[in-house]
């Protein structure tokens, strides 16, 4: 009804004035008999409120309909009352609809295109890493070493471009069972042994009994993989220590990183999960790219975890993965 008046104020004001010019021209010309002029501005106003009734009665779906917001992108669709207005405005609205399906179908079309040759391209770039890595495991030439600690940080390079890309359709590529939590653990920390030997960090783990937990392996594996990482990467004095503690909280199974670090500043605190964010640690530390900890959030989040961050500054870092 308000959409309506607003609508219809400009008419109502101009019969109201060219009501009072022609009542003026009457009385100017020597009519002036008031009742009569009543009377007929009288008559002259009912046929307008019957005129604006028939309009509102006649559009009234169509005006509570642009009031209303739309609970979905289809939902203008329905069918709503006809009138010449509403019905041009309807078609209106489905041809740029038609054509907003179109642009999106094309969208989607070279999106999924992009994925597929992004994931193409990191297992093509896994095959020679995987050679390389082959011809120099078994070198004792330090220049050899460094070359495994130069495939590793690309390897991980990789996977973060491939999960990026497949986070999106992550729907598709996810298999929920029963994990140990300590085996998983194990398996992570084993797989990234040369970090802990170069930068002379250890792992501890310690789990309150046999703790299992409903994840996706590969995906829990690479978020927990990425908080390791930031764990020892951000851990600069030698032989600290890194802390895997499992543990029960309630009816929740808890799974807690803790370093020795160098921590995160209050003020980074609160953006530590937004993507490409840095911080000051990313200053002072050149390998910091900004998307670990927000991968992580996100993993989890479709996994159905929790994930919780406190530090302390140049006292460590403690990230909970709460299942």
């Amino acid at each position: 009804m308000k959409l309506f008046l607003r609508e219809q104020l400009a008419l109502i004001i101009f019969y109201i004035l060219q009501l009072v010019v022609m009542t003026a021209i009457y009385w100017l010309d020597g009519f002036h008999h008031l009742a009569t002029s009543l009377y007929a501005a009288f008559l002259s106003g009912c046929l307008l409120i019957g005129y604006l009734f028939f309009r509102y009665i006649t559009n009234r779906s169509f005006y509570q309909r642009l009031e209303e917001p739309l609970t979905s992108i289809e939902d203008f669709t329905s069918n709503v009352q006809q009138s010449p207005l509403a019905e041009s405005l309807q078609n209106l609205l489905k041809s740029q609809f038609q054509h907003y399906k179109k642009d999106l179908h094309n969208y989607k079309y070279k999106l999924e295109g992009h994925i597929q040759f992004i994931n193409q391209w990191v297992h093509q770039m896994k095959t020679p890493l995987s050679v390389i890595h082959l011809i120099v495991q078994d070198e004792d030439d330090p220049r050899f070493n460094a070359i495994g600690d130069e495939l590793d940080r690309l390897k991980k390079g990789l996977d973060m471009v491939l999960y990026t890309a497949r986070l999106d359709t992550f729907e598709r590529d996810f298999y929920v069972e029963t994990l140990d939590l300590q085996t998983v653990v194990r398996s992570v920390t084993s797989s990234q042994k040369r970090l802990f030997i170069r930068k002379k960090v250890f792992p501890l783990i310690n789990m309150d009994g046999d703790l299992s937990v409903a994840s996706d392996e590969k995906w829990l594996s690479f978020v927990i993989t990425q908080l390791m990482t930031n764990a020892i990467r951000y851990t600069v004095e030698e032989n600290r220590k890194i802390y895997f503690n499992g543990y029960k909280r309630g009816i929740k199974t808890v799974l807690e990183i803790r370093d020795e670090g160098v921590g995160i500043p209050p003020s980074d605190l609160p953006r530590v999960f937004d993507p490409y964010f840095t911080g000051e640690n990313g200053r002072n530390f050149q390998e910091s790219t900004g998307m670990g900890l927000h991968l992580a959030k996100q993993i989890c989040q479709k996994l159905g975890h929790h994930i919780e961050i406190e530090s302390n500054l140049n006292q460590g870092t403690t990230v909970r993965i709460v299942f």
